[in-house]
């Protein structure tokens, strides 16, 4: 994740602060202030009093991205309707495409933050026990329980969806056409029978404020939402979060981004953002 060797520390390691905070977060605007505020931090300190600069960065990051969830999770109490995280464009090839999906990510949101930390830095990023303990301050036999409980919450809660990416495009394909076309039908071959539909738009825009339930009622709640689109926006089939998903632009604004999560080739989850807000990462 780290740079070219050539480069200043911060710009070597910015990248894998960027990639530890949004993980934690959930969130490309709060990520941004973590890794700017480490960014000044960095400014202060004399580069030569530093033994490991990732370590430091890396603890420094956490500790911030730490501190701000516990501050955005009081603001989200009052957020207008469902929570998703923001969407983010990754690589067809990530390797770590899991760790970004949105379905794990609100799984993350379950846990306390030193847990969520503890999580990511091992799960995501392989750092040891001993090295997340010096991270986080906190004895390494303490990190180990915070791993085995978080890792215990999230397989109890998550759901098993297709990790095939060549059926994923595939269908999400299908489903974009049948969108386009308006043909309510077509959508509800590509849908699971107790498709689930979550819209997050912050009160800012006409989206649902509770999930839809059902493959009849998700694909006429599509089809109402295409057809609200702005006159002229194109739709298209990007990696969002670690696979296919749909990004809806007018002219170079995204308005809305999609992320389908398929169980047996068929879509059973399925989050929309339109805060507008929350796709400035697209």
């Amino acid at each position: 994740m780290s740079g070219d060797q050539h480069e200043p520390p911060f710009a070597q390691h910015r990248g894998l602060l960027h990639a530890v905070a949004y993980r934690v977060l959930g969130s490309v605007t709060e990520a941004e202030d973590v890794v700017q505020e480490a960014w000044l931090r960095w400014s202060r300190v004399d580069p030569a009093t530093v033994v490991d600069a990732e370590a430091f960065l890396v603890r420094v990051t956490i500790r911030l991205a730490i501190d701000q969830l516990r501050s955005a999770r009081v603001r989200r109490e009052s957020y207008i309707g469902p929570w998703l995280p923001e969407p983010v464009l990754t690589g067809p090839d990530l390797a770590d495409a899991d760790s970004v999906s949105t379905a794990l990510l609100l799984v993350l949101e379950t846990l306390s933050p030193l847990q969520r930390a503890v999580f990511v830095l091992n799960e995501a990023f392989g750092y040891t026990y001993a090295e997340i303990a010096r991270l986080v301050e906190r004895e390494e036999p303490a990190v180990r329980q915070l791993a085995h409980r978080a890792r215990k919450a999230v397989e109890s809660r998550r759901r098993r969806y297709d990790s095939d990416l060549v059926t994923r495009q595939q269908v999400t394909e299908r489903f974009l056409a049948a969108c386009s076309g308006g043909d309510i039908a077509a959508l509800i071959d590509v849908l699971a029978p107790d498709v689930t539909m979550v819209s997050d738009g912050g009160g800012l825009t006409g989206a649902p404020r509770k999930p839809i339930h059902g493959s009849d009622l998700v694909a006429r709640a599509i089809v109402v939402l295409s057809r609200q689109q702005p006159v002229g926006s194109t739709a298209q089939v990007l990696h969002l979060n670690g696979g296919p998903g749909v990004a809806v632009r007018f002219g170079r604004t995204p308005v809305l981004a999609m992320t389908l999560h398929m169980v047996d080739g068929l879509v059973q989850t399925i989050h929309v953002v339109s805060n507008p807000q929350k796709l400035t990462a697209l």
